[in-house]
């Protein structure tokens, strides 16, 4: 293990005021994405999107690292430099996804395991050779009727470890991601419950693996109620619940804690990450950054529509998302930053 390279890539993945940009869709997820908004369900429109994105001017005043999908570490920019030498070449470090997605779990009804750890040693080799400098791995848990089961939770958990371990030894950093997905009715308060007892066992797993903790980043859900609850609990009550969760499970030698979107509107995911920062910033052990995709992505891609004369007008609103997360990184978020946005 690298440690001095580890340490670099984790100091500038957590650099102040800016955060990591998930742009790791898998080809499926983006072709509906792209469907959803009448554009070319393509390799060349999703060539041009990630193009449109990495070439957003000033993306790195506020972004710190990109997390990218196979497909697209292998891609060009239009004049035909690489996408990680224009990453480089911003300043902004070359991530990847290298889970392989999330597939039923046997004799588990309703609950999937993600998949991908065989050949991972290798293909992390390679990734790291094209310029990759960390990684990353999903697991989904969902909260419904008699589950999360123990088994899905362990097995996902065993598995998220293992990968920090291969990472760790290629020399990359990895981001372990146990999402506890906002999908149904439960309450804020189950939420807070199962997002505890997954970080339990998947903290218990990364020990058992030999991951050291300081070199990777934990890539948490906010503790949230079901997207179909009928309660929504408030900005603070979120926040404060989220770092009551992590105080209870995550170790200080986490160096960061970088929160997903999850589908949540793209104010409220700044706002709830604001609050934290607000109340806690220079209190809590870990960093508390972003990690965020629809929450940065959602508008330009529906401004862009997949024709070139809205470029400029999806890089603005890409652009103002990022400077939004950010600000929610440093406490500095509010309503205002929201109406100082305008396309031109």
């Amino acid at each position: 293990m690298n440690t001095i390279e580890l340490k670099e890539t984790i100091s500038a993945l957590l650099a102040e005021g800016k955060g990591i940009l998930a742009m790791d869709e898998s080809n499926p997820t983006c072709d509906k994405r792209f469907a959803q908004n009448g554009i070319p369900q393509t390799e060349e429109a999703r060539r041009s999107y990630r193009e449109l994105i990495l070439t957003t001017p000033g993306l790195n005043e506020f972004i710190s690292g990109a997390i990218l999908y196979d497909e697209t570490i292998h891609q060009s920019a239009a004049n035909g430099q690489s996408f990680i030498n224009l990453l480089h070449a911003a300043g902004i470090v070359p991530g990847i996804k290298v889970d392989m997605g999330a597939k039923d779990l046997a004799g588990h009804p309703n609950e999937k395991i993600t998949e991908g750890l065989d050949g991972l040693e290798a293909r992390l080799s390679q990734y790291a050779q094209l310029g990759a400098r960390f990684a990353k791995w999903r697991a989904v848990i969902t909260i419904g009727d008699n589950i999360p089961s123990v088994g899905c939770i362990q097995a996902n958990a065993h598995a998220l470890a293992r990968y920090a371990a291969l990472c760790q030894q290629a020399g990359i950093v990895p981001i372990v991601e146990p999402e506890v997905l906002m999908d149904g009715v439960h309450s804020l308060e189950k939420c807070l419950v199962v997002t505890q007892d997954v970080l339990r066992v998947v903290f218990a797993q990364l020990n058992e693996q030999g991951v050291a903790l300081e070199y990777m980043i934990l890539k948490p859900n906010m503790v949230l109620p079901g997207i179909k609850s009928l309660k929504q609990g408030s900005i603070n009550e979120v926040a404060e619940a989220t770092i009551n969760c992590f105080l209870r499970t995550v170790p200080a030698a986490v160096p960061g804690i970088a929160f997903l979107s999850g589908g949540q509107p793209y104010e409220l995911a700044s706002a709830r990450l604001n609050a934290m920062n607000l109340k806690y910033l220079n209190r809590l052990p870990w960093a508390l950054t972003f990690s965020f995709s629809r929450a940065i992505q959602q508008p330009a891609l529906e401004i862009w529509k997949g024709l070139e004369e809205n470029k400029s007008a999806a890089q603005q609103s890409l652009y103002h998302r990022a400077r939004c997360s950010s600000a929610a990184r440093l406490g500095l978020y509010n309503a205002s930053l929201e109406k100082d946005f305008s396309l031109v």
